[in-house]
């Protein structure tokens, strides 16, 4: 039989794992926020330099992740970080154009481009062709 201070023990116990496993799921949903909007930025990143739609933005950044086999958070914190350092690892910057392109040719991207969207695309190909540095 178990008395009233072994069952007050087992529940002391139980409360204890309960609060850990909690502690641990914030810090999991805290981590998540976090690149989530890192991921958000990237995309933003991604949509600037392409001229491209936010669907397709996310579609060119999957494609780096998985053609450089770098963790998608990781090139998100790389393209993120790329206007303030002015430099992107060579693989991301290697990957980048290759996946522009495949973004904007897959078919049933969700979003078509706006009449203005296609004039920014028509000044950042003149731009591209001065060499402001950027890739394309």
């Amino acid at each position: 039989m178990i008395g009233r201070d072994e069952r007050a023990d087992q529940r002391a116990d139980q409360r204890a794992d309960q609060m850990r496993a909690l502690r641990e799921e914030v810090g999991q949903l805290r981590q998540a926020l976090i690149s989530h909007a890192l991921i958000d930025q990237a995309i933003g990143v991604v949509v600037t330099v392409g001229g491209l739609t936010t669907a397709q933005g996310w579609d060119a950044l999957k494609h780096i992740s998985q053609h450089t086999n770098i963790k998608l958070r990781e090139v998100a914190r790389c393209l993120v970080e790329w206007p303030a350092r002015r430099r992107l690892p060579e693989v991301i910057r290697r990957a980048l154009p290759a996946a522009v392109e495949h973004a904007r040719a897959r078919p049933g991207t969700v979003g078509q481009r706006s009449e203005r969207e296609n004039e920014r695309e028509s000044e950042r190909e003149s731009e591209r062709e001065v060499g402001c540095g950027r890739p394309g």
